[in-house]
């Protein structure tokens, strides 16, 4: 049977799934890769470990469906994650630094006079978040790459152009644009990188790959990685990706994605919405046509429940989380802002820090396990709440959601209740996996644009059951929580 392969570089893993042309899942693997904190604020991965276990799914994914009836490849990735390495040899020069990384804040406070100017031509805020500054800060830090980089002989890539990389072993360094929109380097009006922007961030042009669309031919797949050669036909970032596989070209669609972090966004055409507090990016080109996004940005999501797992102890698996919440019957007061590398959307302040509040002698694990997850549906609403006002005539009835959380009832049906509309869970739940593969089964012939539509089926929806009175009371108390976060970085003494 004929298929479509996709890959999912994420940041706590890589996936690789195979479609039948009814979208049909015919094969998956996945593989985690470690998370590496050097310092508080810090992340980072290993270039070698994200190549060698995407390679890893990919063989097991094409061995299960047959090389010869694989018809094209699609990517899909975490975006500004910034990696650099050797021209000739294909080694990295240091680690990659993950889009959560918060490294280069005083980079960023030292350019705020900057900040309307980078904002205006990328669409971006000024924050660690985005790929420029850590470029500037491995060139700066780790010891003869500036040198290296000046002579031509180091390059830069976002996750889905070091894969590309390593696919077509080493013939092609490029990216698309809805990656490309996420490095600060590129003008969202010109589509090209912008050499003002260059300048002010101290990176040498000849690191950064060509940018093409995102439904195009990139290139082949080696014969020598899976005994024969398979076209790449599409990339996209990740959120762009779940948003494609959501229908987000059609009007008044908004998406959020449950992963590591939330990321809430909702296709605005042609049209750049001026937003000071949202970031506006490329959403895809597909044939010469651009269309553009507005999207906020929650750093922790998914990654808090990690938290309660791997760090404080008190749950074995995400899993248990859903009966401990609803063995309450109310948060009780307890909040959880989970601002552990500061806040993004709509707060952008790298200095926020994580806050518990509300708690007493009677605060049990379970009340930290609801706090969480009920913090994910605030961090969404938000966003929401700042998205109104720059889509008139796209009135928001219903949240399209997507990621591994969305299974957890309690949190869906808390999110219908916080928002006071109704959430849409899809048969796909791993829509950015499935979003890329739609996007490179489109442009190899494999699917047309209304059938892959079509595939993307309504598994669930979740109506608001709160009273108004009791949603903007819950609504209220987080704000407050959430404003008591703010500056702590900045403000307290560490002794």
């Amino acid at each position: 049977m004929k298929a479509i392969l996709a890959m999912d570089l994420g940041t706590t893993g890589n996936r690789v799934v195979a479609y039948s042309a009814d979208g049909r899942i015919l094969a998956k693997a996945y593989y985690e890769f470690p998370q590496i904190f050097p310092k508080p604020g810090w992340v980072e991965h290993d270039p070698m470990q994200i190549w060698e276990t995407a390679l890893k799914a990919l063989k097991e994914v094409a061995s299960l469906v047959g090389v010869e009836n694989i018809t094209a490849l699609g990517i899909t990735n975490q975006r500004e994650t910034t990696i650099l390495w050797d021209r000739k040899t294909g080694k990295p020069v240091f680690n990659a630094i993950v889009w959560q990384c918060r490294r280069t804040t005083p980079m960023c406070e030292k350019l705020r006079s900057e900040s309307a100017s980078i904002k205006e031509k990328t669409g971006l805020f000024l924050d660690p978040y985005f790929s420029a500054t850590k470029i500037r800060w491995i060139l700066d830090e780790v010891p003869g790459v500036r040198q290296k980089a000046e002579k031509g002989e180091i390059v830069f890539g976002t996750v889905d152009t070091w894969i590309l990389w390593n696919l077509t072993c080493g013939k092609v360094h490029a990216t698309e644009v809805s990656n490309a929109s996420r490095t600060l380097c590129f003008n969202i009006l010109t589509l090209q990188y912008d050499a003002s922007l260059l300048k002010l961030f101290g990176v040498p042009e000849s690191l950064l790959p060509e940018v093409k669309d995102s439904g195009t031919v990139f290139g082949q797949v080696d014969k020598k990685i899976l005994g024969k050669e398979i076209p790449i036909t599409g990339i996209l970032g990740d959120q762009q990706a779940s948003l494609f596989a959501q229908g987000g070209w059609k009007p008044g669609v908004i998406k959020n994605t449950y992963g590591t972090g939330l990321f809430v966004m909702t296709c605005t055409g042609k049209e750049i919405p001026k937003s000071g507090r949202l970031v506006n990016t490329v959403a895809w080109k597909i044939g010469n046509e651009t269309e553009y996004a507005l999207e906020g940005s929650i750093f922790v999501g998914g990654s808090c429940i990690q938290w309660l797992r791997d760090g404080l102890k008190i749950i074995r698996s995400a899993d248990e989380t859903e009966a401990l919440a609803k063995s309450l019957p109310s948060n009780e007061g307890v909040y959880l802002v989970p601002a552990f590398v500061g806040l993004g959307a709509p707060f952008w302040d790298p200095d926020a820090r994580g806050l518990l509040i509300g708690i007493t002698r009677g605060t049990q694990p379970a009340h930290l396990v609801r706090a969480a997850l009920e913090s994910l549906c605030y961090q969404t609403r938000d966003v929401v709440e700042e998205m109104k006002p720059l889509v008139p005539g796209h009135v928001f009835k219903t949240l399209r959601v997507d990621g591994g959380a969305v299974r957890n009832e309690f949190l869906m049906q808390f999110q219908a209740d916080v928002l006071g509309f109704s959430v849409e869970r899809p048969v796909h739940t791993e829509t950015t996996v499935f979003g890329a593969a739609g996007l490179a089964g489109i442009v190899a012939g494999f699917w047309k644009r209304s059938d892959f539509a079509g595939l993307q089926a309504l598994e669930k929806s979740f109506s608001p059951k709160m009273p108004d009175k009791d949603r903007q009371g819950f609504y209220a108390s987080w704000k407050k929580a959430a404003e008591k976060s703010l500056g702590w970085a900045k403000d307290a003494q560490s002794h």
